[in-house]
């Protein structure tokens, strides 16, 4: 095998190493890392309901009943019937005539661009969305453009210009790690205009954000009809696994024939197809998760802002703050952890060059003298 020591000592000595951590228990505010406990703020379980006890027990039901394993692909005989309640219970809630269930996010978002497009077609992504919407575009064999991070007027240029047969633009509904939320209103209109299709990924926003819990395409006011696919996951506000498409039939019946990311994996388990029906009720139910987490991100941006926090601009619960050197990004991160709180550096490749930043993520089960406790160690730790 090569030797990759040098290739890693570099990566180290940039601040760019990555190291995994081990957690004991349930997703919670208070996390057992490394055998220590710490007051946390870097999971994406926003509206708490990863550990919530309908949750669990739904899961328990349903792996009684059904086993823990699927046993196959959807294709073959692993599409079970707890799939496809919540294929039809995800349609009902998100306005679209049809999902699909994904085993991850990462494989909706590979499936959706390279079963509906190829050769002679044209992708455009905007140039912070994340990884796997890159690696969709840049595998679907279809022209791949990027434009610069909310440029519309770019992208409207791109389009007219483009001689795909298709033309398929794709951005996040929320950036995961800048917390912002796409100009969706405009780049609907945009698209309909230049005869594009548009994709939204809103994985961070479903669930989370819009008075319903619909995310972005709520905030926004637009619905199917203005969005012809929208992804999510089911492992951030839905605090469970795995994730779905949505779209019109034959959208749906087109990536069941040609998403290769769908007809070459096992099902995820039924149990957990289960559990997220009984959190998907729970997002449409308990709207005060919603309320609270506004309101905890309304204090912690009102507490940062007194202390002159470099905060970017995001109304979601990621609320990064801009460090900008990765070495410095990391001895901030360390630096809250010795005095018992968790929250990560970002680094590039994650994020461009030169912007760095500690990610602060709220949830619905952090209590207002959380948030205080973070600020106030905030205070007495140099940002810059």
């Amino acid at each position: 095998m090569w030797d990759l020591r040098d290739e890693l000592a570099r990566r180290e000595a940039a601040g760019l190493y990555r190291r995994r951590r081990t957690v004991d228990g349930p997703q919670g505010p208070v996390l057992s890392v490394d055998d220590r406990a710490l007051l946390t703020f870097c999971s994406n379980d926003y509206l708490g309901l990863a550990g919530h006890p309908a949750v669990i027990a739904a899961f328990q039901r349903a792996a009684a009943d059904y086993g823990v394993g699927s046993g196959a692909a959807h294709l073959v005989a692993g599409h079970m019937r707890p799939h496809h309640a919540l294929e039809e219970e995800l349609a009902a809630f998100t306005g679209y005539p049809r999902t699909l269930l994904f085993s991850t996010g990462y494989m909706a978002n590979l499936g959706a661009v390279a079963g509906l497009l190829g050769a002679g077609d044209a992708v455009f992504e905007d140039r912070l969305n994340h990884a796997s919407l890159l690696d969709a575009g840049l595998l679907s064999r279809a022209r791949f453009t990027r434009f610069a991070h909310g440029d519309v007027a770019a992208l409207a240029q791109d389009l007219a210009a483009s001689k795909g047969r298709r033309k398929l633009v794709v951005t996040d509904g929320v950036f995961s790690m800048d917390g912002d939320i796409a100009p969706l209103a405009v780049l609907a209109e945009t698209c309909r205009a230049q005869g594009a299709a548009l994709m939204v990924d809103d994985a961070h926003g479903l669930g989370v954000i819009g008075a319903a819990g619909r995310g972005s395409l709520e905030v926004h006011g637009l619905g199917a009809q203005h969005v012809p696919m929208l992804v999510g996951t089911l492992g951030k506000g839905f605090g469970t696994f795995g994730a779905f498409v949505a779209g019109e039939e034959d959208v749906i019946e087109t990536l069941i024939q040609q998403a290769r990311s769908y007809i070459f994996t096992t099902a995820m388990p039924p149990a957990v197809a289960e559990a997220t029906r009984v959190s998907l009720r729970l997002v449409q139910q308990e709207g005060w998760r919603r309320e609270k987490l506004q309101t905890l991100i309304a204090r912690f941006r009102a507490g940062a802002a007194q202390l002159g926090l470099p905060l970017m601009d995001s109304s979601t619960p990621i609320q990064p703050i801009l460090i900008g050197d990765p070495q410095h990004a990391l001895a901030m991160s360390a630096a809250l952890e010795a005095r018992g709180i968790l929250v990560s550096a970002i680094r590039p490749p994650t994020v461009p060059e030169g912007t760095a930043r500690l990610r602060v993520t709220l949830s619905a089960t952090h209590s207002e003298a959380q948030v205080d406790c973070l600020l106030d160690v905030l205070n007495e730790l140099p940002v810059s």
